[in-house]
């Protein structure tokens, strides 16, 4: 029989479970250092107990960066095959982890074959499924309903959820004080804004939030506090609305190590380039250096078509400051749900982030594949290059739309390529363009 409740409850009590292993033999450090991350709350491992497809990654501290792949059905797009192809396009390019953010109709179906596929993490929103999933308007909703929602996505084997408790009164007295330019931008948490509003109540997240932990608990899910407050243009960055509900999360993060419940915080958002480093060491010291998920940051408001771009900047200036996990953006963000392409567009420049910054923050053998590619480029070896390259075939494809006539160059500069030059010239030959050989 099982000895402990939750990966922090045995980090706690010295024990090394079968998932803090396995994490170590991906990090490539001692079980034993991830064991004590754990217990600290540095570092998340994402795990429920009814998941038995995943195949655990950790998050945090002294980590790689992992990403998020966002996918689900709408009210406008209700495709399912569609999202299953989105999921196995997230696996193939090796995202750790998978948010179902459908918010229309019966959405478990969908989400138990997902959890029973995917060795990735799933991830939810309960909050956005609480309307299709009750069968109720939002101002009918009762807090012991919220809560039931939470409860459905923990024994249907949820990994980690976003629960948007920050927003209580204090935070929204901040929002309402300031004013901003884009107001909440957060679905959720402008779900909960509305029925906090239309009904006077507190937060039932926040105002329940013991009975929430101890559901979570029950099933060993993390707590992925969700920032209900976050910026949604870089005008509105660090500003009151914002700083207060990281206040009440911070709290709220040292409540649910309490419970042994596993944490992790999310951030901005939208915010200039300049504001990123000190956004993350913020969050750092707020929230008890507990691993920080970020979407973005986006870097500039006005890149509609190319936001995965504006993301990939933002995500790997905070990845190289202290985030933790990205949640990758597409080219479709603020414009439509994504498609297929958009997925793997948004997939590979989240991954590009997460390993750029890596790189930049020394995690161990982060650069062991980059040596690789160079030692492949220095030998024009295209095979090996297309082997060590985020996307093979859409590098392979490019290499050979337009074939050079010698392979060991490319018809970027044909026989004058710099490498080619260099290696024949070391290698004591003669260096020659005017004569066919």
């Amino acid at each position: 029989m099982q000895q402990y409740a939750t990966q922090m409850d045995a980090a706690k009590r010295g024990i090394i479970t079968p998932q803090m292993q396995i994490v170590a033999e991906k990090e490539g450090v001692s079980a034993e250092v991830i064991r004590q991350r754990v217990a600290e709350g540095t570092v998340a491992i994402p795990a429920n107990i009814r998941h038995t497809s995943l195949s655990a990654e950790g998050i945090g501290m002294g980590l790689k960066t992992k990403i998020n792949v966002n996918l689900g059905i709408s009210g406008d797009a209700k495709d399912y095959d569609l999202e299953m192809e989105k999921v196995d396009m997230a696996l193939k390019f090796g995202a750790e982890a998978i948010m179902d953010l459908s918010n229309y109709g019966k959405t478990n179906t969908f989400r138990r074959a997902l959890v029973e596929k995917s060795p990735a993490m799933i991830g939810t929103v309960p909050m956005y499924d609480a309307i299709g999933y009750l069968e109720k308007d939002l101002l009918e909703i009762s807090a012991q309903d919220f809560l039931r929602v939470v409860r459905a996505h923990a024994e249907e084997g949820v990994d980690f959820m976003t629960i948007h408790a920050g927003i209580n009164r204090r935070a929204v007295e901040a929002f309402m004080r300031e004013g901003r330019k884009m107001n909440i931008v957060s679905r959720g948490g402008s779900l909960l804004f509305a029925w906090m509003m239309m009904t006077g109540n507190e937060n039932p997240f926040y105002e329940y939030y013991d009975d929430v932990l101890a559901i979570l608990r029950e099933f060993d899910v993390t707590i992925s506090l969700g920032d209900a407050l976050r910026p949604g243009c870089i005008d509105d960055s660090t500003d009151a609305g914002q700083i207060s509900e990281l206040i009440e999360l911070g709290n709220l993060t040292k409540r649910a190590w309490e419970h042994d419940v596993q944490v992790m915080v999310e951030g901005p958002g939208h915010m200039a380039m300049d504001e990123i480093a000190a956004n993350m060491k913020l969050q750092k010291r707020i929230c008890h250096n507990a691993p920080f998920y970020v979407l973005g940051p986006l870097v500039t408001d006005i890149a509609p078509g190319y936001d995965h771009i504006t993301s990939a900047i933002g995500g790997a200036i905070a990845a190289a400051n202290g985030a933790d996990f990205l949640c990758y953006v597409t080219p479709a963000e603020h414009l439509r749900l994504p498609d297929l392409s958009d997925v793997k567009e948004g997939i590979v420049a989240s991954k590009i982030a997460a390993h750029a910054a890596d790189i930049a923050k020394g995690i161990p053998h982060a650069r062991d594949i980059d040596n690789k590619m160079a030692e492949a480029r220095h030998k024009v070896d295209w095979d090996e290059m297309f082997k060590y390259a985020i996307d093979p075939e859409k590098a392979k494809a490019y290499f050979e739309s337009t074939p050079p006539a010698d392979r060991h160059t490319c018809s970027m500069c044909g026989k004058m390529c710099a490498v080619r030059t260099t290696n024949m010239i070391l290698e004591g030959k003669t260096v020659e363009f005017c004569t066919e050989k």
